[in-house]
């Protein structure tokens, strides 16, 4: 079964959507396992700070299937999809991982480029599964994290506990 990685993110009652977008995840495919949870700045727009976080399931669930829970998930928790790329959100689900499965189809691009480009990505994943490769350059997201180009990209580790 391949292991799924999701970044979670909310600024918007960000502990209450985050709380329910890894309680749905566990209805959905049971055993979730998450990473510390990040506050950042917002990225590309100005707004209140984010929570983020990865989590980690195993499923034999097809990755369109995935993609298309996701996204039910984030419109149960009032998620507006008219909004731009850039803005305040409840919940932001995003698929960064489906095993090492190399796909462009759509919207639906793995592995996400945003590992390699957002702290408040590569960070929580680089702490869930430091010894993994990344499935397109091979690097572990330990080092990928430690040679991170974008110090700039400020966060801090919040105690938040996710139950």
């Amino acid at each position: 079964m391949p292991h799924i990685y999701i970044s979670i993110g909310s600024n918007i009652e960000p502990l209450k959507h985050i709380r329910a977008g890894v309680q749905s995840l566990r209805t959905c495919y049971g055993n979730v396992r998450v990473s510390p949870v990040y506050e950042s700045v917002a990225v590309g727009f100005t707004g209140d700070n984010f929570y983020n976080l990865v989590a980690e399931f195993e499923t034999q669930t097809s990755v369109r299937a995935v993609s298309q829970n996701l996204a039910q998930i984030e419109l149960d928790n009032q998620r507006q999809r008219d909004q731009e790329k850039f803005a305040s959100r409840t919940l932001d689900l995003d698929l960064l991982l489906y095993g090492d499965l190399i796909l462009q189809e759509g919207k639906l691009s793995l592995p996400r480029e945003e590992i390699l480009t957002y702290a408040f990505v590569l960070c929580p994943l680089a702490d869930l599964i430091p010894d993994a490769k990344h499935p397109l350059n091979g690097q572990t997201y330990a080092a990928l994290w430690q040679a991170f180009a974008a110090k700039e990209q400020t966060l801090w580790q919040v105690n938040v506990s996710l139950e």
